[in-house]
């Protein structure tokens, strides 16, 4: 099986996201990720689409842990600035797992 290609800005900024739940980051997957050029008259960065699934027992609680005051955040990617972030509502699969949607905006330093 081959893994997804991200960007640097995508690697570091789930890198970030998932040492939010250090102790817990076997049990979340990355299923979908994109990243897309993104520029302005004064910047230039890209705008990401990161899909995760959380599996097993108390997979909402991790879920929210992982999303809970996420634009209030400081990110440390180097190289890059989260210029914006935003978490989608978790929606819960057949199988008992919960999918989080996060987009963000990183723009380069």
């Amino acid at each position: 099986m081959k893994g997804l290609a991200l960007s640097r800005a995508a690697s570091g900024l789930l890198r970030f996201l998932l040492h939010r739940v250090e102790g817990e980051r076997d049990r979340i997957f990355l299923i979908e990720a994109s990243s897309t050029d993104w520029q302005s008259l004064t910047f230039t960065g890209e705008q990401h689409l990161l899909v995760l699934r959380i599996g097993g027992a108390s997979a909402e609680s991790l879920a929210n842990a992982l999303t809970d005051g996420l634009t209030d955040v400081e990110f440390s990617i180097p190289g890059h600035i989260v210029a914006d972030i935003a978490a989608f509502p978790a929606t819960k699969e057949p199988d008992g797992s919960i999918l989080v949607r996060i987009e963000a905006l990183t723009v380069t330093e």
